[in-house]
């Protein structure tokens, strides 16, 4: 405990799944937090809960106003402002290319791109004044490589996020301003059921189901938890990543790293049978 003390953090899409478990684990960690998010209800339940060292602020991530007050929120209230978590997302439209909606597509981006690009922006220059800071934005391993999401547009936007952290990085480190993403792999939240079409509160009982559906998709065997990411971005809020700038962090149990091992396995024994046949 304490690897966060005296550090103040922002957190938006912090009413569920990754957003607040992250919310948790920071306060436990000794930071003081400003969470954000647009269910009034679940927001102000989860600041009553870690008390005194966390606020909460309804807030719509897309619209500039707004992120520019939630920034000034956390130095109005705590003086600073040392870790800033662009967690904030939601599915985007499913299908092939040819029946994408066009202002699905912008809304898409709005949630998943803007959003990132306005945290970024309002928190910038109060990080640049202190001399030091930490920008976490969530990416995906679906913006790294195509076929891991059930849509096109979220791909192509968690590649965008993913680029321009790097780009960011670049600019904001000769500030002492580090910016880096953490792109997750198999997690069980709520995304995927939102993605299926099913209503939020639904679609947030469906964790252990998932929990299920993922447990073999990469060597680890379990899915991926928000507690795993929460504890990546802890140690990118931390000072024990004072050297780490630019870097896409990936959490996936090693799904993207190849073929699995027993699968692999397998299709030598199909390939051998193959060959004792034709013999």
């Amino acid at each position: 405990m304490g690897r966060l003390d005296g550090k103040v953090a922002v957190i938006t899409g912090a009413t569920s799944g990754i957003g607040l478990r992250t919310a948790e684990v920071f306060v436990a960690e000794g930071a003081k937090i400003v969470i954000a998010g647009r269910r009034i209800p679940e927001g102000e339940a989860l600041a009553k809960q870690l008390g005194v060292n966390c606020i909460f602020r309804q807030t719509d991530v897309t619209v500039e106003a707004r992120m520019q007050a939630l920034i000034a929120l956390a130095v109005e209230k705590f003086g600073r402002i040392d870790c800033l978590f662009n967690n904030a997302g939601g599915p985007a439209q499913t299908g092939g290319i040819e029946g994408l909606d066009v202002e699905r597509f912008d809304a898409a981006m709005a949630t998943l791109v803007r959003s990132v690009m306005l945290g970024m922006k309002h928190a910038a220059p109060v990080m640049k004044k202190q001399g030091s800071g930490s920008i976490i934005n969530n990416g995906s391993i679906a913006g790294r490589l195509a076929g891991f999401s059930s849509s096109v547009v979220y791909g192509a936007a968690k590649a965008a996020v993913i680029h321009l952290t790097k780009c960011v990085a670049m600019e904001l480190g000769e500030s002492n301003v580090r910016v880096n993403s953490i792109s997750p792999g198999a997690i069980a939240t709520g995304i995927f059921g939102k993605a299926l079409g099913l209503a939020t509160d639904a679609a947030e009982a469906t964790p252990a189901v998932m929990r299920e559906v993922f447990k073999t998709a990469q060597p680890i065997p379990r899915a991926g938890l928000p507690d795993n990411i929460a504890q990546a971005a802890v140690f990118l809020a931390s000072d024990e990543s004072s050297f780490v700038n630019g870097h896409d962090l990936v959490v996936d149990g090693a799904v993207t790293g190849g073929r699995n091992w027993s699968q692999q396995q397998q299709g030598y024994v199909a390939m051998r049978k193959a060959f004792d046949q034709e013999a």
